[in-house]
């Protein structure tokens, strides 16, 4: 998991700050946060915080996903369940892993992380 520990996951998020891709992370975590959600008044209000936040089309952290999963998750919205976001929590993750985990692993952020 890329995102075991605390530290590490502190430092991987301020690397994606410099590449102005936190919102993949940030995205990751809403989605994990969800999940737990038990009562559906409660499931209902944050799935439409994550969707007007993260994955409406100009949303204000907008993440890249295809357009199938994106028009899955607006024609759901209304009705939301604990896997709403899997399909695009799925995406990010992977994006995430291939793309953003490597360079991180290669930046200072990293290296000074290893030193402490």
């Amino acid at each position: 998991n890329i995102f075991s520990g605390l530290a590490g996951q502190i430092a991987f998020r301020e690397f994606l700050k410099t590449e102005y891709s936190e919102e993949n992370i940030l995205f990751w975590l809403a989605c994990e946060e969800y999940k737990k959600i038990k009562s559906t008044p409660k499931m209902i209000s944050t799935a439409n915080k994550i969707y007007t936040e993260f994955v409406q089309v100009e949303a204000p952290k907008q993440i890249n996903i295809d357009c199938g999963t994106r028009e899955n998750i607006t024609k759901n919205i209304s009705q939301p369940n604990i896997n709403s976001f899997d399909n695009a929590q799925k995406m990010i993750y992977g994006l995430l892993a291939r793309d953003c985990y490597p360079r991180f692993l290669k930046s200072e952020i990293y290296q000074s992380l290893l030193r402490r």
